[in-house]
């Protein structure tokens, strides 16, 4: 059983997904933390994410022991994985990873930005989970202001306006809807009620799948 989960930034899919895991007893695959971490090997090393070559590099050498790194949560590394992001070949090499992740018995639920276009496309669910930007700046401003950051909401808006354009707009597996997905928004719902509404989405799915079975 393998559930896609996709969306923009702070949209809420990453708790979802993890929630979603537990629930049905299936391994969690958070991807962005995929790119953070090439971000974070990259800049390690002294080289610039928007750099093809060094992001190539960190990518094929990941270590995907490190991707709980609590470092990798913060805007910097955010803001520099969304550049590595934007490489062909680094998201060639993370592909293979990803879909090997997928096929882990008894399944996944995966969530990123392409999941359900091109690393999982014929996935099992499908959801895209989303909000209003202004909501989703909300909702990171008070994430990163209890983990000590200084920044104001209005500069987190403007910081979630500019990944969306550039996740959007890159050549390469661009954030977008897939059409079989169905669509979550999580804008005024709190993450208990956008459980709930993720679990009646898959149950229906799968009861779907069953029946044509």
């Amino acid at each position: 059983m393998i559930i896609a989960i996709d969306g923009p930034a702070a949209s809420g899919k990453g708790t979802l997904a993890k929630r979603i895991a537990a629930h049905y007893g299936l391994h969690h695959l958070d991807t962005g933390q995929l790119y953070r971490a090439v971000a974070r090997d990259t800049l390690a090393k002294g080289g610039d994410p928007a750099d093809e070559a060094a992001s190539l590099a960190a990518a094929r050498a990941l270590d995907p022991e490190s991707l709980d790194d609590a470092a990798l949560r913060g805007p910097k590394i955010g803001e520099a994985a969304s550049f590595a992001a934007r490489h062909p070949k680094v998201r060639e090499t993370l592909r293979a990873y990803q879909r090997a992740f997928a096929r882990r018995n008894p399944g996944a639920v995966i969530d990123g930005r392409d999941i359900g276009t091109v690393i999982c496309p014929d996935a099992d669910v499908k959801l895209f989970v989303t909000a209003s930007p202004e909501e989703r700046a909300r909702r990171r401003y008070l994430e990163l202001k209890q983990n000590g950051a200084k920044v104001t909401q209005d500069e987190v808006l403007d910081d979630i306006k500019t990944r969306d354009e550039r996740d959007q707009n890159r050549a390469v597996a661009p954030l977008r809807q897939a059409e079989d997905a169905v669509l979550l928004d999580t804008t005024n719902l709190d993450i208990d009620a956008a459980f709930r509404a993720a679990i009646d989405i898959v149950d229906a799915a799968m009861g779907h799948a069953g029946q044509a079975g």
